[in-house]
């Protein structure tokens, strides 16, 4: 499933929830929550279902919409990527 991190952050914070204890509460690590919602990471449905349940709200709130155009953090994360190979291939032309 593809997570709207950027709405459960929101969410998370507006019922007063800090990373960790929400982390706790849903059962997973703060890392895993943190790169949920910072859009690195996927989740399985029973994870959004337990996120879903602790905010009380739908799965569908808290999900992307498929047809949604990447944010500015998939483009920034693609620019890295692009980067990086491009640096990588010209050490390799050397």
């Amino acid at each position: 499933m593809q997570p709207d991190g950027s709405e459960i952050r929101r969410q998370r914070e507006q019922r007063g929830y800090g990373l960790r204890r929400f982390a706790n509460a849903a059962e997973i690590s703060h890392t895993h929550l943190s790169r949920i919602e910072r859009g690195i990471k996927g989740a399985q449905p029973e994870v959004m279902a337990r996120i879903a349940q602790l905010l009380e709200c739908g799965i569908s709130d808290i999900e992307r919409d498929r047809t949604e155009p990447n944010d500015e953090r998939d483009e920034h994360r693609l620019a890295l990527h692009d980067h990086e190979g491009t640096r990588r291939r010209a050490a390799d032309d050397a």
